[in-house]
């Protein structure tokens, strides 16, 4: 390694940066990535961390041109690290692995996979990501036992990731119910669709996600465009499909028409949509935010029922209560 100490405001795109400390004391999964947006500079910044390490070796820039990127670089060809962990291959794998220990290793491993996602959704980390996500269905389509404990499982944090995880885990797990008959749905493109569907968060400033307060108008603008950011970039990878589109555009449109961006109302919101509501709303609630302590499952479901219930189609949110008695 060429390892050589900067502090973060001088960091440029393409750097290859090593954290300080534990993964825990900083909102990335990994110590260890590119920089590839100017995004990930400020995420650090307003984490508090001030210095890095950077390895210029594994750097895709030019220290004697003033940190530039060549002309012809663009994200696409910055060099990339697998997205998907070979843990959560061996966890799914892994036919001695009690299914409690094989639910949380999923879990936490999928996580791992998003969030390097996040960091660098080229076509190429997309494409490898969906990969990942199907073996993930295919566990919860074959193996009823692991899928209980991994809907039991909620995060102490918020992080787009584990949410991403969370909702995927929960809309898959309800579509397997509705769908189980029927042979004219693409459980895997749903997963991906669920699992994917606040891709476009990756355009929205972090200090918005993780605000302790309630959001201002202008704040709230810029949050509402997220499903459109996430369609677009499905769409500029060419990974978009019909499925994901629906899901990734509709799952914060709302029954009653209250949602967003097109605020669609009733039967206007298509079954995707409309199930990928309801598990976003219920892992928001049962996680903790900034802004409020988590409840648990019991709490918010009943929360739903008696506040909410005008956001959601009330017989697909039965069949969603009815997932944590089986």
């Amino acid at each position: 390694m060429m390892l050589k100490k900067i502090r973060t405001e001088n960091l440029k795109i393409g750097m290859y940066v090593i954290l300080p400390g534990s993964w825990l004391s900083h909102p990335f999964l990994t110590n260890e990535f590119f920089i590839t947006s100017d995004d990930q500079i400020k995420k650090l910044m307003d984490s508090g961390v001030m210095q890095v390490q950077v390895d210029s070796a594994r750097s895709a820039l030019s220290e004697k041109k003033d940190h530039a990127l060549p002309p012809s670089a663009d994200i696409e060809k910055l060099p990339s690290k697998r997205i998907i962990p070979d843990a959560l291959g061996n966890a799914i794998r892994d036919v001695k692995l009690p299914p409690q220990k094989k639910a949380q290793a999923v879990k936490q491993h999928s996580a791992v996979m998003i969030k390097n996602l996040l960091d660098n959704p080229t076509a190429d980390n997309l494409r490898e990501a969906r990969r990942g996500i199907s073996e993930v269905v295919d566990l919860i389509l074959s193996d009823n036992e692991t899928t209980r404990y991994m809907l039991t499982i909620t995060s102490h944090d918020y992080y787009t990731y584990t949410h991403s995880v969370n909702v995927g885990v929960l809309a898959v797990s309800l579509s397997k119910v509705l769908f189980e008959k029927s042979k004219t749905h693409d459980l895997h493109e749903l997963g991906a669709g669920f699992f994917l569907h606040d891709l476009g968060k990756v355009h929205v400033d972090i200090g918005i996600i993780n605000k302790p307060g309630k959001l201002t108008d202008e704040e709230m603008g810029q949050m509402k465009k997220h499903p459109n950011a996430g369609y677009k970039i499905m769409s500029d990878t060419g990974q978009l499909t019909d499925e994901c589109g629906k899901i990734i555009l509709q799952h914060h449109e709302r029954y009653d028409g209250t949602g967003y961006p097109r605020g669609l109302r009733g039967q206007e919101i298509h079954l995707y949509g409309r199930i990928c509501s309801i598990a976003d709303v219920f892992d928001a609630l049962t996680t903790e935010r900034p802004y409020r302590k988590k409840m648990d499952p019991f709490q918010a479901l009943t929360l739903m029922k008696d506040e909410m219930i005008h956001h959601f189609h009330k017989e697909l949110f039965e069949q969603f209560v009815r997932l944590f008695s089986r």
